[in-house]
């Protein structure tokens, strides 16, 4: 048997004594790491409860990217308003023995017909070059004696154009105008239409107004609602009309 250890005058610890010390000794020493420890993810913590609030606020002005092709890659085709505006309904796009022909009869008292021929050709060849047209665009024939403009166009027809996609097609249509005192009658027909042909992912689309934006084409059944194919070819082909109109409009009531 060992002596006990506190009797004991020996400076050699007994082996209780040892084994006693070396345990106390290993586990004050693991205490103090643990208390170390401790003491480090306090402080962690608070750290963290004090970023939460800039996390939050940064969280805020943060998001996905968009790709941008992504719009560039939708389909040739886009949806049209649910509440289709009736100016492009029924009988908006008037034909003649099947053929697509948009009507400008205006009366203009007070200038007889070279007064109105000469105001007339001087728009019709400015649009030649306004934005939009091609080369091609000119006043291709003239009959002075009888007061006649026939005026043929090619030019882009913008449906979209926005920073990531650009849709348009091309866009011909000829134009004869026929002056008479105190009077024009002025019609846009022979309309035709080339689209996405330059895509090297779809062969594209030729075809002219009489097959696409008439009422039998580009109008549901029930005539309430533009097509989802040919409604923007419509909608973009009478603005584009009003236009042309507008602007011969105004100059003869100058």
């Amino acid at each position: 048997m060992f002596r006990d250890m506190r009797g004991t005058s020996s400076n050699k610890y007994s082996p209780q004594l040892y084994i006693y010390k070396v345990y106390w000794k290993k586990n004050r020493y693991d205490m103090e790491i643990i208390i170390k420890n401790i003491d480090r993810m306090k402080k962690l913590i608070a750290i963290a409860f004090a970023l939460v609030p800039c996390l939050c606020m940064a969280q805020g002005d943060w998001e996905k990217p968009v790709k941008q092709n992504q719009e560039a890659k939708k389909a040739l085709f886009s949806k049209n308003p649910a509440n289709e505006d009736p100016k492009y309904l029924e009988g908006a796009v008037p034909t003649v023995d099947g053929k697509v022909v948009f009507t400008l009869d205006k009366d203009v008292p007070g200038k007889d017909a070279q007064q109105i021929y000469d105001i007339v050709y001087n728009v019709l060849e400015k649009m030649t070059t306004a934005e939009n047209q091609f080369k091609e665009s000119q006043v291709s024939l003239v009959n002075k004696k009888e007061h006649v403009i026939a005026a043929r166009y090619r030019e882009w027809l913008v449906f979209k154009n926005t920073f990531l996609a650009l849709d348009r097609t091309v866009f011909n249509y000829t134009i004869i105008a026929n002056c008479s005192d105190g009077h024009l009658n002025m019609t846009l027909s022979r309309i035709f239409y080339s689209y996405e042909t330059e895509r090297d992912d779809t062969n594209g689309m030729e075809t002219s107004a009489d097959e696409w934006i008439t009422d039998k084409y580009a109008l549901n059944k029930s005539k309430t609602k533009l097509s989802k194919y040919s409604g923007k070819f419509r909608r973009k082909t009478i603005d584009r009309k009003d236009e042309i109109f507008k602007i011969v409009s105004d100059a003869l009531e100058q």
